[in-house]
């Protein structure tokens, strides 16, 4: 009797359902993570309109400044400070240098100026209280600097500043690294002409005398020791007056940013003072606390998932045992069916409806299998015919071309009336023409059969010396029109084969060589003994056949010489011919460069 499905399948949702269960305290735990981010990006953000608005009353005073500030950070977990238009920091006369500049003639409105350079953007406060030696002795009051910058605006923008210009490049410089990093990321935007970086951004060299240094004191040094925060500020002023900062847009800006595994939200809001004056608030949060609450909750679903953990294992293992296992077995002997691979057969082991769904399956498998193995084996046949059936009509159409040659030519002899007294001779060469062509194209049929794997040569003994002194004879009046000189070195001997088709492939080697000498050159044909075989040869004087193409002109339609032309070349299909006659024979064959011409040869088995 068979077993109802229906209780696997019970059995099944009920995994399914417990499995719903940790995916719901999964999301739970997910979105508490997104609220948590969401909700106090959305307070931060409303509490830096207040905090702007407190700002514009008190940005002169940098005591209450700071305080604010404080305050800010105390409530929201959140650094902010402000900045001025060129993405300072507002309040650093704590912390800085000034600078009097050197006369420049090729900027006049600099010469002799003095300037204040915050000293945050190049060095860490740290560093003045830890006597380091590659700043502390050059940044001192009195000593000369040099620097490199840009003019943005009417107003010296540093990027990297030493004691002397030719240390800007060397160690101990400093420099401001986000404004450096710009620089070279800029310049790349521009690859060709690069000189419109420079029509857009200036760089200049400036030196000077450094008349004053301010270092923070006591708690003061605490504003500049958040290194994080400075590095944000310094990146935002880098983007600022490189121009790749957006200030026309509606939204406040909200910027994402990762260091060390944690994530934090900075927030630019544009700023105006009592005065006018343009600036920004620049506010940066961690969302360290987001992910440890995250932490908490997810050890608080541990416990529950633990007992729900439990109950999922015992449902996943009877699924796999009872239901996945042969449906996993069907679907992988599907596959390899859909792969035309029917060697698997699915295994029935219950009496239920995958039991049926399995025979079923192997049931079309088997018949599937046998209806494409007869497809396969008609398909095979069908290429075959058509293979043969092209490579019959190739080679007839080559053949064909030298005895109809020959027939014109006497057609035409005899239509003009020249040499009348051989008139007998046209004729009987004609009739010779035709019936070799009657004995070829029956012979072509026949080699169409062995292509097809139904031919069989016949072999038989005959005189290959004697075969070879007719075929030069034959061919003797081509050789004269041209001038060439024919050395034949003929030894009598019996070799075992198909006459007619060896002197096919003779009528191939002669003309082949015929047509690449050159006029007034000379054939060497020969035919010699070599143990229990015989070697033939025909070596054409002229040029060499480039040694990658050796192996190719065995192809059908190759022609050895670049033009390609079938005036010149022939139609490509005699050597092609001449290797399936030689291989039906099982004879070695080749083509060799000498060393003043080509040598074709093959050899042919002594009658024994």
């Amino acid at each position: 009797m068979k077993r109802s499905i229906v209780l696997k399948l019970f059995l099944l949702t009920a995994g399914l359902c417990l499995f719903l269960i940790v995916v719901i305290f999964a999301l739970q735990t997910v979105f508490f993570k997104q609220f948590y981010a969401h909700q106090k990006v959305k307070d931060v953000q409303s509490a830096l309109q207040a905090y702007g608005q407190d700002y514009v009353k008190h940005a002169a005073n940098a005591q209450q400044t700071a305080k604010l500030e404080q305050d800010f950070y105390q409530k929201y977990n959140t650094w902010i400070t402000e900045l001025d238009s060129f993405g300072n920091l507002q309040h650093t006369d704590d912390y800085l240098m000034e600078i009097k500049l050197d006369r420049m003639d090729d900027y006049p409105e600099f010469s002799g100026r003095t300037i204040k350079v915050p000293l945050y953007s190049f060095i860490n406060v740290e560093d003045f209280y830890s006597d380091n030696q590659f700043i502390m002795p050059w940044i001192k009051e009195g000593e000369p600097i040099a620097f490199e910058g840009l003019i943005i605006k009417e107003q010296l923008v540093i990027q990297r500043m030493a004691k002397y210009p030719y240390n800007l490049r060397e160690e101990g410089q400093l420099e401001n690294r986000q404004m450096v990093n710009k620089e070279y990321e800029v310049v790349n935007r521009y690859p060709s002409p690069p000189t419109q970086y420079h029509e857009t951004y200036p760089s200049v060299l400036f030196t000077g005398m450094i008349t004053k240094v301010e270092i923070p004191e006591g708690a003061g040094g605490s504003r500049y020791t958040n290194h994080l925060f400075l590095e944000r500020i310094k990146a935002f002023q880098a983007d600022l007056l490189y121009g790749d900062y957006d200030q026309t847009a509606d939204a406040k800006p909200l910027l994402n940013y990762e260091e060390n595994g944690v994530s934090y939200k900075i927030f630019i809001d544009p700023l105006q003072d009592e005065k006018g004056k343009t600036g920004y608030l620049f506010a940066v949060t961690s969302l360290q606390p987001v992910n440890e609450a995250a932490g908490m909750i997810r050890h608080y679903y541990a416990y529950i998932a633990a007992g729900a953990l439990l109950l999922v294992l015992l449902a996943s293992f009877y699924y796999s045992r009872r239901i996945a296992r042969p449906l996993l077995r069907i679907n992988r002997t599907a596959q390899q069916m859909a792969a035309l691979d029917f060697s698997e057969k699915i295994p029935v082991a219950t009496k239920d409806e995958i039991g049926d769904l399995s025979r079923s399956i192997n049931e079309l498998s088997e018949k599937l299998h046998s209806h494409i193995v007869r497809l396969e084996q008609d398909i095979e046949k069908e290429k075959q015919l058509e293979h043969t059936r092209k490579e019959f009509i190739s080679g007839v159409s080559h053949e064909l071309k030298t005895p109809l040659s020959v027939i014109q030519s006497c057609l035409s002899v005899l239509k003009d009336g020249i040499a009348s007294h051989k008139r007998d001779h046209y004729f009987a060469a004609m009739e010779d023409e035709v019936n070799r062509m009657n004995l070829l194209i029956g012979d072509m049929l026949e080699l169409a059969k062995y292509e097809s794997g139904t031919y069989k040569m016949e072999m038989g003994p005959f005189d290959i010396g004697a075969a070879v002194g007719r075929i030069c004879a034959k061919l003797a009046p081509d050789m004269e029109r041209k001038g060439l000189r024919l050395h034949v070195s003929l030894q009598p001997a019996e070799v075992v084969g198909n006459e007619l088709r060896i002197g096919q492939v003779l009528v191939n080697f002669l003309t082949n060589a015929i047509r690449y000498t050159p006029e007034e050159g000379a054939v060497l044909v020969a035919v010699t003994e070599e143990r229990e075989r015989v070697k033939i040869g025909i070596e054409n004087k002229g040029a060499h056949i480039p040694e990658e193409k050796l192996g190719k002109i065995w192809d059908r339609f190759y022609r050895g010489e670049p033009s390609r032309q079938r005036s010149t070349g022939g139609t490509g299909l005699g050597l092609a011919i001449s290797k399936k006659i030689l291989e039906m024979h099982g004879a070695p064959y080749g083509v060799t460069n000498t060393e003043d011409g080509v040598l074709f040869y093959f050899y042919l088995n002594k009658k024994t």
